[in-house]
């Protein structure tokens, strides 16, 4: 189970997303495909069905958007922007 800290907040359009961490004074810039995970993880979907969707959207395989789901969530982490359980 992923979970985002409440005190994160988010701007998120078709051009990417702003991650605001107010508390520590930090900025997060994402790219349109990193919004596109981050929002549905907002959302409380699975890494699972994210990649689902990531894969149909764009049409990379499965495999191909597990690896860099999995890699943007370790950034996330290593950004204490996300908890994995």
């Amino acid at each position: 189970m992923v979970t985002t800290p409440a005190h994160l907040h988010s701007i998120i359009d078709h051009d990417g997303a702003v991650i605001l961490d107010i508390p520590n004074n930090a900025m997060t810039t994402l790219n349109s495909t990193g919004a596109f995970v981050w929002e549905r993880l907002q959302r409380g979907l699975s890494i699972d069905a994210i990649t689902r969707e990531l894969a149909k959207d764009t049409g990379i395989e499965a495999s191909v958007a597990a690896m860099d789901i999995d890699a943007f969530m370790e950034q996330l982490k290593a950004k204490h922007l996300v908890n994995l359980s």
